[in-house]
């Protein structure tokens, strides 16, 4: 089976693995769980993934189902790690109050040298900065 690009090139059809045979098969059983398919349908539809050739195949077998990575999901998502992300703040907040007691506490006892909470606290908030400016590699 072959293709045809938008200039009328003849593009020969790319064949399937059986990792994208695994992953039609995951979105159709997502789509079976979420009521998108009834079980003759999905089973039909899941006979057909496997025995794919092409990968226009599989995706003409998913090509009429709702996406399911969606706004409100993307939006969800975004709202996890932001708590997540302020989650680890305050856990940073903890180890600075730690630290700065037992430096505190060795001031008190005559030894009132250089803050050393200042190293692994500056090192600690580096990384959750750069996880904020970072993109995750899943997106």
């Amino acid at each position: 089976m072959n293709t045809h690009t938008p200039s009328g090139d003849l593009v020969p059809a790319i064949r399937a693995t059986d990792e994208d045979r695994d992953r039609t098969a995951n979105a159709l059983a997502e789509a079976f769980a979420r009521g998108s398919l009834d079980a003759d349908e999905h089973e039909v539809r899941l006979s057909q993934a496997w025995g794919a050739r092409q990968l226009e195949e599989l995706a003409a077998l998913t090509s009429d189902l709702p996406n399911p990575i969606g706004p409100v999901t993307v939006r969800a998502q975004r709202e996890a790690d932001l708590r997540e992300w302020m989650q680890e703040w305050r856990w940073w907040l903890g180890g600075a109050v730690i630290m700065s007691g037992v430096w505190g506490v060795r001031g008190i006892a005559g030894d009132l040298a250089f803050f050393w909470p200042v190293v692994p606290l500056g090192i600690w908030a580096a990384i959750l900065i750069a996880v904020a400016i970072w993109p995750r590699q899943d997106q």
